[in-house]
């Protein structure tokens, strides 16, 4: 491996090991593989960015960042996001984890799925994303070299078809509670899957306010 992949090891800590326990019983192969690989991509994206972060903080973010799409931790009228934000909260609390340090890892799930806001924001905020936006929308994939790759998808498999499986796991996941994507990307994932779904428009929230003029 690279020496930059060898820097997004993940860390061998008890709280990383208990992360990694709680999201393995949790969700499916394919969000546990894809949430490491984001760890993994968001790393090396600080570490080539020249960013001081801490590693547990990430790899808490990024192994939470998509478990609100998963049953018994997905709510009616939350978005994903925030379920999930919720849940890697109340899990660093309970491992005395600071009230700074896990509103951090609130924020870096809950915005990611933000566009444009992320990397102007906390190192931890801005990797997460940054991870995301390459192992699922491949938006860095060049800054990236073969070799590094190559070995965080040697480590956490991409199944065959992987860019299907993952709009359909977010679809499984927000499905029923469409009005949470008013705004959001996911409203793209229901349209896909809903040919005749309408979605929220922002003007005519404005026009049919109680305001007058």
């Amino acid at each position: 491996m690279s020496e930059i992949t060898e820097a997004a090891v993940i860390p061998d800590s008890k709280l990383a090991r208990a992360i990694t326990e709680y999201i393995r019983d949790t969700e499916t192969d394919l969000l546990f593989n894809h949430s490491s690989r984001v760890y993994q991509f968001g790393t090396m994206a600080g570490v080539r960015r020249g960013l001081t972060f801490d590693r547990e903080l990430l790899y808490a973010g990024a192994m939470f960042h998509d478990i609100g799409l998963m049953p018994g931790h997905g709510s009616q009228h939350e978005r994903f996001e925030v379920d999930g934000a919720h849940a890697a909260r109340d899990f660093l609390r309970s491992h005395g984890i600071s009230e700074a340090d896990a509103y951090t890892v609130w924020t870096a799930i809950a915005l990611h799925t933000t566009p444009g806001v992320p990397q102007h924001m906390h190192p931890v905020v801005a990797l997460v994303t940054a991870g995301v936006e390459m192992d699922v929308l491949g938006l860095t994939y060049d800054e990236y070299s073969d070799a590094e790759r190559e070995a965080v998808v040697k480590a956490f498999p991409r199944t065959p078809h992987f860019k299907e499986d993952i709009i359909q796991a977010f679809y499984d996941g927000i499905k029923h509670r469409p009005d949470t994507t008013f705004g959001n990307v996911k409203a793209d994932v229901i349209a896909d899957k809903e040919p005749h779904f309408h979605r929220g428009n922002f003007c005519s929230v404005i026009r049919n306010s109680h305001w007058h003029g």
